[in-house]
């Protein structure tokens, strides 16, 4: 981390500030609604203890409903040029290795005193997304708010109750309507998802592989499945995003855009495709690509995430862009989205702290938090930072991984191609799912491409996993 400009410990002031933190922020009669009456439920990971949002349905006339996310108000605590929001501001995201979470707020906020936690009250600025029958967008809304977390959810547990694989979480049963209100967010989230589909958005999935440990011995690497409760919070958290910068503009304010700019390796794309038997056109069309893998994956599922990996490496990655009002804005290929920026997840990304100082500052009618050169330094930042941040993921991960196949040099494996360039060709195994470097027999492969590997060597403490192709 410190060689990656990442600060991994708090700075002495921030703990000091941190020391006179005694509560959670509260609510003042003329500043905020009262919605702690509301069926809010959390939706996270099993180990989740950083709750960045709420949800809750509302049906309406003509089977239109109205969605609420609620996003915690971290600004209420976390005030600009403060110690603490200096530390956030120099890491810009919380980074999740395999060993240690270095968490971007201490965890006195964000896993208590900013976390929506349950059966406890927090101040939030709460996205009104109003949603007609088919799906699309009839109204939004912003507004400070209290709200109230009364059933803290799980995405496999609740997933598999939604598919019909598992019984309902019992959380849900201790909360009057919360059980229907739950399907409603559902039936409306897929409704979301097919128009944004149907309008080019990417349905990706790709296998994400989490270390398991038993105590502090590694064990095995877990592949974790995306699933319908994930889609549900995904979806909700997409409108959100749109609503929140199109508001922005609404206000004449600037906003920090996440954009994935059209993709400049297309062609390799268009080859993937012709490969398969189908045909993209030779200009950049997110709704083309979007039909090739919905055709590809209901022609091979088993293969698909490894067509998506290979896709999502040659999109390039997502960046941090400053809108100012009247002008055009880049979007986001992968989501077919014109509008979009990061604010609902404030507890772990420091881009959604500068949305949430914009919105608020929006609402209240005052003057920019920000000058627009302030803005533009900060979205330069926030790019590299998380660049930083996820190499510094990728190379614990690859420690975690070699540290399983240190014991395995020789064997021989299935692989596909993950990445090409003049820095190096990578790939990654099927099982177990593990990346590595393809030190020989590299010339003339591409991303997609697969191949027999042999795995030549092993690096715990540099994180390398080497490979050759195997004949």
């Amino acid at each position: 981390m410190l060689q990656r400009g990442l600060v991994p410990d708090f700075p002495s002031q921030a703990l000091a500030e941190l020391q006179q933190i005694h509560g959670p922020a509260t609510r003042t009669a003329e500043s905020a609604r009262d919605l702690r009456n509301l069926a809010w439920c959390s939706i996270d990971n099993d180990n989740s203890r950083d709750l960045d949002q709420l949800t809750v349905a509302e049906a309406l006339p003509a089977g239109a409903v109205k969605i609420l996310v609620a996003v915690a108000d971290v600004d209420a605590i976390v005030k600009r040029q403060s110690a603490l929001d200096g530390h956030a501001q120099q890491n810009t995201t919380s980074v999740y290795t395999a060993a240690v979470i270095f968490p971007m707020l201490p965890e006195k906020l964000s896993t208590d005193l900013t976390s929506l936690n349950f059966d406890s009250d927090r101040l939030a600025v709460v996205i009104e997304i109003r949603v007609a029958a088919d799906g699309s967008l009839q109204g939004s809304d912003l507004y400070a708010a209290a709200v109230r977390n009364k059933a803290k959810l799980a995405y496999n547990s609740v997933a598999a109750w939604l598919e019909g694989n598992g019984p309902m979480p019992p959380e849900i049963a201790t909360v009057p309507g919360l059980e229907e209100n739950l399907r409603l967010q559902d039936r409306v989230a897929q409704k979301l998802k097919t128009l944004r589909h149907e309008r080019g958005a990417l349905d990706l999935e790709t296998i994400q592989a989490r270390p398991v440990f038993v105590g502090d011995e590694l064990k095995d690497l877990e592949i974790d499945q995306q699933n319908r409760a994930k889609d549900l919070i995904a979806d909700f958290m997409i409108a959100a995003n749109g609503v929140t910068a199109r508001y922005l503009a609404s206000k004449n304010f600037p906003s920090l855009r996440r954009v994935v700019r059209t993709p400049k390796r297309w062609d390799r794309i268009v080859e993937l495709a012709a490969e398969r038997g189908s045909k993209l056109p030779q200009e950049p069309d997110s709704k083309a690509l979007a039909e090739f893998l919905a055709a590809a994956r209901a022609a091979d599922s088993v293969s698909f995430p490894d067509l998506s990996l290979s896709v999502i490496k040659l999109l390039g990655p997502g960046e941090y862009v400053v809108q100012v009002p009247g002008n055009s804005s880049s979007g986001h290929f992968g989501l077919a989205v014109k509008d979009y920026t990061h604010s609902t997840a404030p507890n772990r990304r420091y881009p959604d702290i500068i949305t949430q100082r914009l919105l608020k500052a929006a609402l209240a009618g005052s003057s920019m938090p920000y000058l627009i050169d302030e803005l533009e330094a900060l979205a330069n930042h926030c790019t590299e930072q998380e660049d930083a941040a996820k190499k510094v993921e990728r190379q614990v991960a690859k420690s975690a991984a070699a540290m399983l196949l240190e014991s395995r040099i020789g064997e021989k494996f299935d692989a596909i191609v993950t990445g090409a360039s003049e820095k190096g060709t990578w790939v990654r195994i099927f099982q177990p799912p593990i990346e590595g470097k393809l030190a020989a027999g590299s010339e003339g492969v591409d991303v997609g491409q697969r191949l027999r590997v042999q795995l030549i060597h092993t690096d715990v403490e540099r994180g390398f996993i080497d490979f050759k192709r195997a004949r």
